[in-house]
């Protein structure tokens, strides 16, 4: 009886274990950003995602994601560590200005809505002159003088939320970091000094 009853507390405390340290790290649809990163393509796969390749820490997929289809995602680790830390969904290449703002107030309010108010916003633009028309304002964006950054800091990590561009495509990023695997790699950075 004893030696059942050793074995029941030794899984318990495993499973006490386990739960705890997955629950310390942000998740992404449900995934922990925790693990090697062939670790994390199978769990995304797995989630449907079609997974299109690695190159220098970076896993690509594409995929469906909150409501909007053709996302391309990115989970990135850092070859040292070889853990996932950040994972990076960009939404779009939007033509107008009109269609980029709205998809990052609609993702905004969603996420305001399941991690409270942003704990810091910047909405404005920074060039010489208030663009005031749509296609002025899509300038903007193309030439880097648009900041549109909110960003929710959880017990788990940051989230960021943003309007940015890719060369000549605008497009809306949302960026996940997790906390523990991100102090892991910043520990292994200052070793590096």
């Amino acid at each position: 009886m004893k030696k059942y009853f050793l074995i029941l507390a030794v899984f318990l405390l495993s499973s006490i274990s386990y739960s705890q340290e997955a629950s310390n790290h942000l998740k992404f649809k449900g995934i922990p950003i925790d693990g090697s990163l062939s670790e994390f393509t199978s769990k995304m796969k797995a989630k449907g995602f079609e997974y299109i390749g690695t190159e220098d820490g970076m896993a690509v997929f594409s995929g469906e994601f909150a409501g909007y289809k053709q996302c391309y995602i990115i989970a990135k680790s850092l070859k040292s560590t070889n853990k996932v830390s950040q994972v990076a969904v960009a939404f779009g290449d939007y033509d107008t200005w009109s269609r980029l703002h709205n998809s990052y107030a609609t993702l905004k309010s969603m996420l305001t809505q399941k991690y409270g108010s942003p704990t810091e916003e910047i909405e404005k633009f920074e060039s010489t002159f208030e663009p005031t028309d749509d296609n002025d304002k899509l300038h903007e964006v193309q030439f880097n003088r648009c900041k549109y950054i909110s960003l929710w800091e959880t017990e788990n990590g940051d989230i960021e939320l943003s309007i940015d561009h890719l060369k000549s495509d605008c497009i809306v990023q949302l960026i996940y970091i997790d906390k523990a695997n991100h102090n892991d790699v910043y520990n292994s950075a200052i070793d590096d000094l």
